[in-house]
């Protein structure tokens, strides 16, 4: 519902301004009138646009907006004045996004009302837990819960990304010295080489020749670069079933594991927050970040509506994983298996992330030694071979 900005007058005439919640100006006016309110001047607050709300971060943003809210309101502090507390600790556009739900809250919305406003940032299952919350007079207990959820969300994401910083690291490091001595080393000690008549070893013409190459079109590999990233970042996500399918079959079954803990901890937190099962698979499959075991949870669905058990309704999932579902439904203890189930498929990510890692670094080495030593081969054989000449 719009806002709107008003200025104007009292019945006992002293000026009043404010905000005001209603479906038009007809709306607003006539709620007004109601609070014995005159208008002078009466214009719509527009929202924060989408653009900018997309570039909130919900881990840096939403995370301690979800903690320190929770943790005013437990004190007993009002929630207009908990979120104008909130709203002097961000600035720029997190700023503008909690003074947005203050005045929507304000002019007599509900919480998870005002929060529907900005779905871009509260995702859906963070607004219905907090309708929950608002029903039960249970705020700060269910704030509570989603900060503790969306930390630990967090702490998992931050696993994958440092799982991805060595590597990369090492790779990009191993390419910079690499393109340095092709582009500058090897050109001025091959030179020597080429204005010999003496025939070269193919190790040493493949080196001059990649060499060459590299110097005279830098400017390729520079462009095929840009398209590699542009490929990623446009064409890629269009092909997201497909490459969800091929990541699925990755030898170890690595993300498996880590979109199994996904959806069990989504899917506990939810249950265990009053969440309805069928509402709480809807969203929980959302988390998993992984198309095909998505469409699959929705498949389970409908299976359900149709009276069927949740364990039996989802296929393609691992039988230790049906198994604890199962046991969970049987004893009405579902949200503690499935923190169980997710406890133990996070336990098997960071296992097999931390195996192969420690193969990952010495394979690297073994690849820039046979690099080296092939360089390395390259320059030294023609010298012997002069050196012979010379005797």
């Amino acid at each position: 519902m719009p806002v709107f900005k008003y200025r104007g007058y009292r019945l006992d005439g002293t000026q009043a301004e404010g905000v005001i919640e209603a479906s038009g100006y007809g709306d607003a006016l006539s709620k007004m009138k109601a609070e014995g309110l005159f208008a002078v001047e009466l214009s719509e607050k527009p929202l924060p646009s989408d653009k900018g709300l997309h570039k909130i971060s919900q881990e840096r943003f939403l995370l301690p907006f979800t903690r320190n809210l929770s943790i005013l309101l437990d004190a007993g502090v009002p929630l207009m004045e908990a979120l104008e507390s909130l709203a002097s600790e961000f600035s720029n556009r997190e700023r503008e996004l909690i003074i947005a739900i203050k005045e929507s809250v304000a002019s007599g919305a509900a919480l998870h009302r005002a929060l529907e406003d900005f779905r871009i940032v509260f995702p859906d299952f963070y607004i219905n837990m907090v309708q929950a919350g608002e029903k039960s007079a249970s705020l700060h207990r269910v704030l509570g819960r989603l900060a503790q959820f969306l930390e630990s969300q967090s702490t998992l994401k931050a696993k994958v990304k440092n799982a991805l910083i060595y590597p990369l690291f090492m790779l990009t490091v191993s390419s910079a010295v690499l393109s340095f001595i092709f582009l500058f080393v090897i050109p001025k000690i091959t030179r020597i080489f080429k204005d010999t008549n003496a025939p070269l070893p193919f190790i040493t013409k493949a080196l001059i020749s990649i060499s060459s190459f590299m110097v005279d079109y830098w400017w390729v590999l520079f462009v095929l670069l840009c398209l590699l990233v542009y490929f990623l970042e446009r064409i890629l996500p269009t092909k997201k079933v497909y490459i969800d399918k091929i990541v699925l079959k990755l030898p170890g079954a690595i993300i498996q594991s880590l979109y199994y803990s996904r959806f069990a901890r989504t899917l506990a937190f939810l249950i265990e927050g009053g969440v309805p099962v069928l509402r709480a698979l809807q969203f929980a499959s959302r988390s998993t970040g992984n198309s095909v075991i998505e469409s699959s949870i929705v498949k389970a669905q409908e299976t359900i509506t149709s009276g069927a058990a949740l364990a039996g309704s989802l296929k393609g999932f691992p039988p230790l994983f049906i198994q604890l579902i199962s046991t969970g439904e049987k004893t009405g203890r579902l949200f503690e298996t499935l923190n169980k189930a997710a406890d133990i498929y996070e336990e098997d990510f960071n296992k097999k992330v931390t195996r192969l890692m420690s193969l990952f670094e010495p394979a690297i080495i073994v690849v820039m030694g046979i690099i080296v030593c092939a360089i390395v081969l390259a320059v030294l054989l023609p010298l012997f071979q002069m050196n012979q000449l010379i005797r």
